[in-house]
């Protein structure tokens, strides 16, 4: 068992925080990626015993690539290094993953500490857990949340695309389209202590949240998405061309020809949408059955 703790100047909490998760689980090796701090979080980390690797290229999205292509082991517990989520809760979701033979076990964040959980990221979770739910068709009830419990055939099948804080909604992606089985346990989240930041901006990183929803929507949903498109065009050429019809049936000319002309390219470009939405469903599906291939050749937690 590993525990994987991404983290970037957080001096002031890494070494609890490896201490903490070292006695919730005695058994399992403590790693800690340092992503380019300019603090001691390095040395403070070696300090407590944990295994320090480095990842250069700043980005969340890229240490978690690392980290599930360095790491090897049977399951797999990722927590951000600041101290805010409860090493305590480690256990329970261990053994519901084992027990359940699931593939992730997420930890809801609970707080009743206003400094440990804006209301603006409240209210953004909120939203973006709702539009993933809309676009996808089901979801979590915190989809941000970096607590996270996984099994190694859902680490070594997923193919990180990420580069930052949107890496946790390409996670839950990643794991609503291969269908894999999941599940979710209310966890305590605290405050940082003094001398940690959060890292994460409220409308810089949801907009990149939200754009990188749309992405995954277009990426693994190309028949909806483009057929929306299509759709919409169409409605728009039905809509100017309903004049043209009524004026060619009373006098059989057609007096305004740039927007017959315009009517017609409207079609052209919804059926060209349509049958792209078409093609590129054929070439998801094989990259959805390669990665479930993938996924197949390990076996379930606890075999």
């Amino acid at each position: 068992m590993a525990v994987i703790l991404p983290c970037y100047n957080e001096e002031a909490a890494i070494a609890r925080t490896v201490a903490d998760f070292r006695a919730a689980l005695p058994t399992a090796t403590i790693y800690v990626y340092d992503n380019n701090s300019s603090d001691r979080t390095a040395a403070v980390a070696d300090a407590a015993g944990a295994i320090v690797r480095r990842e250069r290229m700043q980005g969340k999205g890229h240490v978690v690539r690392r980290m599930f292509a360095d790491v090897d082991a049977d399951i797999y517990v990722m927590a951000d290094g600041d101290e805010t989520y409860d090493a305590g809760a480690a256990p329970e979701l261990v053994q519901k993953l084992i027990d359940e033979q699931l593939d992730m076990v997420v930890g809801a964040r609970r707080t009743e500490v206003d400094a440990a959980y804006r209301s603006g990221h409240k209210l953004g979770n909120k939203v973006l857990t709702g539009i993933l739910a809309k676009l996808f068709g089901r979801s979590f009830n915190d989809i941000l949340s970096g607590y996270r419990v996984f099994s190694r055939r859902f680490v070594k099948s997923f193919p990180v695309l990420s580069q930052g804080f949107e890496i946790e909604t390409e996670i839950s992606v990643h794991a609503l389209e291969l269908k894999m089985p999941v599940a979710e346990i209310v966890t305590d989240y605290g405050a940082r202590p003094e001398g940690s930041t959060s890292k994460l901006s409220t409308y810089r990183d949801g907009w990149r949240i939200l754009n990188t929803m749309m992405t995954l929507f277009r990426m693994e949903r190309p028949v909806l998405f483009f057929g929306v498109i299509a759709a919409l065009l169409t409605a728009i050429s039905i809509i100017l061309a309903v004049p043209l019809a009524i004026t060619y049936a009373e006098t059989g000319l057609v007096p305004r020809m740039p927007t017959a002309i315009l009517c017609t390219g409207l079609v052209i470009l919804a059926t060209l949408s349509f049958f792209a939405g078409l093609i590129l469903d054929t070439v998801v599906r094989g990259r959805r059955e390669l990665r479930r291939l993938a996924y197949l050749t390990f076996p379930a937690p606890g075999e």
